[in-house]
């Protein structure tokens, strides 16, 4: 598990940041988890941010079974009652769908059940349940229609694959409320915070010489160039 000491180093970041340390160190698609819009920010300061290791949940289309991975969740018990407290809970709708897949009383057991935040690549419902949670949720649309309109929970604490960013248990999340959400792989996350400070140091030399008038090929050769 990662320490807490590293969780909070990371919250004095944004998500831009975490995604200049993971282009860096080449990890696909930076980390970032594309087309999701803030639904319920958290509790507290507006701009805080939110970091936390990731637990995971896979739907499949109604009706269908996937090829892999195997289903795992237990006949007689609903995916909300198996969230991992303390972590941020990354739900996959299959692509193209209208229903959602997280509404209300999912978001509330997972409150309950001490998530620190819900991100759902698909679509949520009942908004003003979901922010009575105090939770960040963010997710890439809204819908009027439950699960049962299309969609089957198929899998929990697997690998996700969304649009090529890889999400796996027990990875970080970082949810920006101004930014957007990434995710850190576990294996890198003692690179991305040795590479976070002087990344930001380098932009902020940066700044400083293009307001002097230097031109941004210029600052960012002297500064980022040895990065």
């Amino acid at each position: 598990m990662t320490s807490a000491g590293a969780i909070a180093e990371l919250q004095q970041y944004t998500a831009c940041d975490i995604s200049d340390a993971l282009l860096k160190l080449k990890v696909p698609g930076a980390g970032f988890v594309a087309d999701l819009s803030l639904v319920s920010p958290a509790a507290g300061e507006p701009s805080s941010v939110t970091v936390a290791p990731v637990s995971t949940v896979l739907f499949a289309p109604k009706g269908q079974e996937l090829a892999e991975p195997a289903p795992n969740i237990p006949k007689g018990v609903h995916w909300a009652d198996l969230t991992v407290p303390e972590t941020i809970v990354v739900l996959q709708q299959p692509d193209g769908q209208k229903n959602a897949i997280c509404g209300g009383i999912m978001a509330v057991r997972m409150k309950v059940c001490e998530a620190k935040g819900i991100v759902v690549a698909g679509r949520v419902r009942d908004i003003e349940e979901l922010r009575s949670t105090s939770l960040p949720i963010w997710s890439r649309g809204l819908s009027t229609v439950g699960a049962g309109g299309g969609s089957s929970p198929w899998a929990t604490q697997v690998p996700l694959d969304i649009d090529g960013t890889i999400v796996s248990p027990g990875d970080l999340a970082l949810i920006d409320p101004i930014n957007g959400v990434v995710v850190i792989p576990k294996d890198k996350v003692s690179a991305v915070l040795e590479l976070l400070p002087k990344i930001t140091a380098a932009d902020e030399k940066v700044k400083e010489d293009v307001l002097k008038g230097a031109t941004v090929f210029e600052a960012f050769k002297r500064h980022r160039s040895n990065l």
